[in-house]
């Protein structure tokens, strides 16, 4: 099967069809804890798949996915040791029961010509694609465990199956590292339908992209704790969307056509409303009756749920925006007409809370932040128009990525190489021990296989918390001028590396800004990280610092004369449990800061990002401007206040360090711990939903519950100093008495803005 299918590149090669430079590149990657002779790359039609349009390839393409045998799918918990791609050709794939991706599988298809799986008549099972499959009465995996995976470029069919027949073309609850990107879902659009494009009954989100749904009863029918969702397009479904629950969600460039309903956020009804808030920006409905069904009230339940923002939403033969219980709460328009600005729920003020249905002033948007009238935007480059010999592979560069090698020099080969003779650097699945800074030189393209990790290592260089040096420094100096893209994959640290800032950000991008796609930072947990169980088991109520697992100085640091960033879906982790132990048992590991960002100039975007578990903050923001987030994501570290954040870091002053020594006098409860967010100085920052999370004291979540008043922690968001034109639509909090502080005082507490399991404010804006 290999054969043929090399013979089929040379056939392509030489009648002039381009095959897909991921299907043709020599695939080197090594997962050095999964066994000798262990595949990474699997070719479907390498197992015995045909994508003829008439075989049933179900049993095929299952069998490229566990080989060799259960890979990590019923009984395990997770894994980092056994991931794989699954490359499916340009085709047509019958499928007569549902694919199911074992842990740390990534399904990718041709972006040039997107293969279908194609469900046959007598289908069986909880989607075509089925991301998380029910064995028991639960999901094989919890929910909020799973990390580290995508599907992307495809089109999943159903409409073979009967329109009276249920039918669902994913089931995908899942987690942070994760996403779905360039999927079309078609379904029968006949009287009577009930097929659902895509289901999510739980975990926490999360991003997605670039998604169509045509026909069903429903297009995407979700409950998960946060999302963003871009760019997803909407025609011909009864209702878009169904919101089961949640508890932040944002729509950008939403496009709704052709459908009876576009949003229904109704579940649980008024007197125990299940979604807590809804964002929609930028976005347009056309042909739709009803935009959106709320059962929002003066008076419904809880008192903050059913929060609803729309800023920038185009209308067009929308006879009613939105309705509720009673009826039409917005008008809409028989022509056209756009909504600046117009929100439910409790927006904050001086005096406090203010329950207010009703036209919302649009916020003064930021130009450097905008394309058009609309935020900008970007999707991650697949490099389809380029062929293999337009990349630069890592391992034929010499790095070997056995997590024991030192790949420092290769590695800087391969990328100062391929960043001279204009190609893309490829780094082939591994793990990657980094003694020394790389320098990543403007002009530098580079994509991971399936999240390779280049990891901090070795006994001097990372090691002096006095002296932190960058792992990836991203142009030599501040304010080196040029572009670069990152994608799909993992920076992190072997061991005790205090010194570390993972990733150090320099350039000032001209034109088109940089980005990271699907790039994360991960902090111990895995496997050959050495911070794992056997080193940094939890020691709860114990305020000692184990040093050998003191692991990271700095996740990300965005210099003074940087400017011009995009980020999309990266997720800035400390891990709090091992990945690859059993049971998930729970970690105390020390990484010092999250994201510090302190351009003088901007702009950056935070599109689906999230920073957890840091000693000090998971997001800063000094002396900076033109800032866009939509969902931000934070947790406080379990561990905490045992020991509190006065340790085992020492304040740096000329990196802007909260000093918790003195900014904790007379403050009750548990002040010394991490920032969610900490904003000073700064202007034109605008936060399309965040949620700043503090679930632990001492690894015991009895303190983030509402009976027990929300007590993990006094403060989660500050905002200190001179501020101008700071907006947040969606501003959540659990576990913090205090939702947000300006200069050390409280403006918000949490037992105003109870929402359904956060405390949510609905609009607030300095």
């Amino acid at each position: 099967m290999r054969f043929q299918t090399f013979l089929l590149a040379v056939l392509s090669s030489a009648l002039g069809i381009n095959a897909y430079w991921l299907e043709t590149i020599s695939h080197q990657g090594v997962a050095p804890f999964a066994g000798t002779g262990y595949k990474f790359f699997r070719n479907v039609k390498d197992y015995g798949a045909r994508g003829d349009g008439v075989t049933d390839d179900t049993s095929a393409i299952n069998a490229a996915i566990n080989d060799p045998g259960n890979r990590c799918l019923q009984g395990c918990a997770s894994t980092t040791t056994t991931p794989a791609i699954l490359y499916f050709p340009a085709g047509t794939y019958m499928i007569s029961s549902s694919i199911v991706p074992s842990y740390f599988t990534q399904l990718v298809g041709d972006p040039s010509s997107r293969p279908i799986l194609k469900a046959t008549s007598n289908f069986a099972g909880f989607g075509l694609i089925d991301g998380n499959p029910y064995y028991t009465s639960d999901p094989n995996w919890v929910t909020t465990n799973v990390f580290y995976r995508q599907v992307r470029n495809f089109v999943i069919d159903t409409t073979n199956i009967a329109p009276g027949t249920a039918a669902t073309g994913m089931h995908w609850p899942t987690s942070q590292a994760t996403s779905l990107q360039n999927i079309e879902f078609n379904m029968p659009t006949a009287s009577g339908v009930v097929h659902v494009g895509l289901f999510i009954e739980s975990g926490s989100g999360g991003f997605m992209s670039d998604l169509t749904f045509n026909g069903g009863a429903t297009g995407a029918s979700m409950g998960n704790q946060q999302y963003t969702m871009r760019n997803f397009t909407f025609n011909n479904c009864v209702t878009a969307i169904i919101h089961l629950w949640d508890w932040g969600w944002t729509y950008m460039g939403l496009s709704i056509n052709n459908c009876s309903t576009g949003i229904d956020i109704t579940a649980g009804g008024s007197s125990a409303l299940t979604t807590g808030a809804v964002v929609v920006i930028d976005s347009s409905f056309v042909n739709v009756p009803v935009g959106i069904l709320t059962a929002y009230t003066s008076s419904s339940l809880p008192d903050t749920a059913g929060n609803l923002v729309l800023e920038n939403v185009a209308l067009q033969n929308v006879p009613v925006a939105v309705k509720g219980p009673s009826g039409t709460v917005l008008s809409g328009a028989t022509g056209s007409t756009t909504i600046t600005g117009w929100s439910e729920g409790n927006r904050w003020t001086s005096s406090g809370p203010s329950r207010v249905q009703g036209t919302l002033q649009a916020n003064s948007r930021p130009s450097a932040l905008l394309e058009g009238n609309k935020y900008y935007t970007r999707s991650k480059p697949q490099y389809e128009t380029l062929s293999a010999d337009q990349f630069v592979s890592v391992r034929s560069a010499g790095a070997k990525g056995d997590a024991a090698a030192d790949d420092t020099a290769a590695i800087q080969s391969a990328i100062n190489n391929a960043a001279s003779a204009g190609k893309v650097v490829f780094i082939d699945f591994g793990l990657y021990r980094l003694t020394s800074t790389v320098v990543i030189p403007a002009g530098t393209k580079i994509v991971g296989e399936g999240y390779p990790v280049l990891m901090a290592a070795g006994t001097g260089f990372f090691t002096d918390a006095s002296n932190p040096v960058p792992l990836l420094q991203v142009g030599a100096t501040s304010g080196t001028v040029g572009t670069v893209e990152f994608s799909d994959f993992v920076v992190a640290t072997q061991g005790s590396q205090p010194g570390a800032i993972l990733i150090e950000w320099n350039l000032a991008s001209s034109g088109a800004p940089s980005a990271m796609w699907d790039v994360h930072t991960r902090v111990g947990g895995f496997t050959g990280s050495n911070l794992q169980v056997a080193q940094c088991l939890k020691n709860a109520g114990s305020s000692e610092v184990v040093s050998s697992c003191v692991a990271a100085y700095m996740s990300m640091h965005i210099t003074t004369k940087a400017s011009n960033l995009y980020m999309e879906n990266c997720w800035l982790w400390t891990a709090d449990h091992d990945i690859d132990d059993a049971t998930n048992t729970q970690t105390t590991i020390y990484a010092g800061r999250g994201l510090l960002d302190e351009s003088t100039a901007g702009p950056l975007w935070l599109i689906g990002t999230a920073s957890e578990h840091h000693v000090l903050y998971n997001y800063q923001f000094v002396n900076t401007k033109n800032i866009f987030a939509a969902q931000l994501q934070t947790e406080t570290p379990y561990y905490q206040p045992t020991p509190n954040a006065l340790v085992p870091f020492t304040v740096n002053s000329a990196l802007h360090d909260p000093d918790f020594s003195t900014s904790c006098s007379g403050v009750s409860g548990n002040c010394a711990a991490s920032w969610g967010l900490r904003i000073v100085d700064s202007s034109d920052i605008v936060v399309y939903g965040a949620g700043h999370y503090s679930f632990f004291s001492s690894y015991d979540t009895t303190c983030s519950t509402v009976d027990a008043g929300e007590n993990c922690q006094s403060r989660m968001v500050s905002l200190e100093g001179t501020l101008s034109n700071i907006n947040f639509y969606d501003l959540r909090t659990i576990g913090s008495l205090s939702i947000v502080n300006r200069d050390g005082t409280s403006l918000a507490s949490w037992e105003d803005y109870v929402n359904v399991y956060p405390a949510s404010i609905n609009v607030l804006r300095i």
